[in-house]
């Protein structure tokens, strides 16, 4: 039995797309464009080393130029702080005196325990600190 070239082509085409659904690599699809790019120069009667050549000029186009604007678009997205790293690095008030041991702070509307960040160090209730971490249900504050 004989296989055309082609069906090679898209069965390769077909193992690259495997890899792309697993690990969500989208470079593994552009070698799956390739390898369909590769199928259609064999249908079309071109020899091995056509094929080969449109395969490899497919996939480079497609990784060269894609992932750039692939990677601008993700990166041009301000990043949305949400959740416990939303409370990083904002102010909160002392409501009980906040130690190494532990205290209560107003965070964002919201009562907190909190403990310092040096165990040396204490806060008096009305004091301004910062919020380093969030530690469990405990903020870490400076």
């Amino acid at each position: 039995m004989d296989i055309d070239a082609w069906i090679w082509w898209l069965i390769g085409a077909v193992g690259l797309g495997i890899p792309l659904v697993l690990t969500a690599m989208p470079e593994f699809g552009m070698l799956s464009a390739g390898a369909v790019a590769g199928a259609v120069t064999a249908a079309l009667g071109f020899g091995v080393v056509s094929q080969v050549v449109v395969f490899a000029a497919v996939s480079v186009a497609l990784i060269a130029v894609v992932r750039p604007i692939a990677a601008r678009h993700r990166d041009g997205r301000p990043q949305l702080a949400t959740g416990i790293d939303a409370l990083k690095g904002r102010q909160a008030v002392v409501l009980e005196r906040v130690d190494g041991a532990g205290g209560r702070i107003k965070l964002a509307g919201e009562v907190w325990s909190a403990r310092a960040l040096d165990a040396g160090q204490s806060f008096e209730p009305g004091e301004q600190v910062d919020v380093v971490d969030i530690d469990g249900a405990t903020a870490v504050v400076m």
